[in-house]
């Protein structure tokens, strides 16, 4: 039996032609013997706009639904996810060469851990990438650890969300990405390190597109009443679960 990744993408419209980039990433993964991925894309919304770029491999699910941006759409996607890990990759990312790979790696290597992150670089519209400079180093993130840092440092994780991978019994407990806005990653990421502890991979596993659709890049995102909002309960839901016994993450 094939043991399998689910590589989850939720997908809008404007964003649905930086797919075949995404697809081109994942097909250059290469993964050990016995294991594989799937590729579960859903559409945040029921256009015709997403689908002339949805590959025809069977190793591919599409589907749509009632829009209600990213968060929902992931999680709609979890009932069709097969995979024992779960691999965010947004529509307009790209993987690197071997992040697949190295992310399973380090979870099986370490079985108590849920979650595993790694280095992201920017890629801006002229081609060039940029890091941050501030990346931990290579290894196992403590729990709580995400957390504090996000609380010293203007609610900026020191890794980021988008390269997340993690347990899909852990994602199903947690109840997927959380119903916001914006920030849903974010509050995963700190749901999950608030109950288990996690890796950290120095190598590049992300091409993070910087783009002017991008959700990120809207007025809105930064909206200072709404980024309170969010962030305090991000926040409240990071405390709450660090704080409840026996919710702390076992080894499989």
């Amino acid at each position: 039996m094939t043991n399998l990744i689910t590589v989850m993408t939720a997908v809008h419209g404007p964003g649905a032609h930086h797919l075949p980039d995404a697809y081109k990433s994942l097909l250059a993964q290469e993964l050990p013997e016995g294991w594989d991925w799937q590729w579960v894309i859903q559409e945040d919304g029921e256009t015709e706009e997403v689908t002339p770029y949805v590959p025809d491999n069977p190793r591919v699910s599409f589907g749509q639904g009632r829009a209600g941006r990213a968060a929902m759409a992931r999680t709609m996607g979890l009932s069709r996810a097969e995979g024992e890990y779960v691999k965010v990759l947004d529509a307009d990312d790209m993987l690197t060469p071997g992040a697949l790979a190295r992310d399973l790696a380090a979870l099986l290597a370490n079985p108590g851990l849920g979650w595993a992150t790694s280095r992201v670089l920017d890629l801006l519209p002229d081609g060039t990438t940029v890091g941050f400079d501030q990346d931990p180093p290579e290894g196992v993130i403590a729990r709580g650890a995400v957390l504090a840092h996000w609380q010293a440092h203007d609610y900026r994780a020191q890794v980021h969300p988008a390269t997340l991978i993690v347990r899909r019994d852990l994602l199903l407990a947690l109840g997927g990405w959380m119903a916001l806005p914006a920030s849903e990653d974010t509050g995963l990421l700190l749901a999950l390190n608030a109950v288990s502890d996690g890796w950290f991979t120095a190598e590049t596993g992300l091409l993070y597109r910087k783009w002017p659709g991008q959700v990120t890049s809207q007025a809105a995102h930064v909206n200072e009443q709404e980024r309170e909002a969010r962030m305090a309960v991000v926040e409240a839901r990071a405390v709450t679960l660090a704080s409840l016994t026996g919710w702390r993450l076992s080894a499989q």
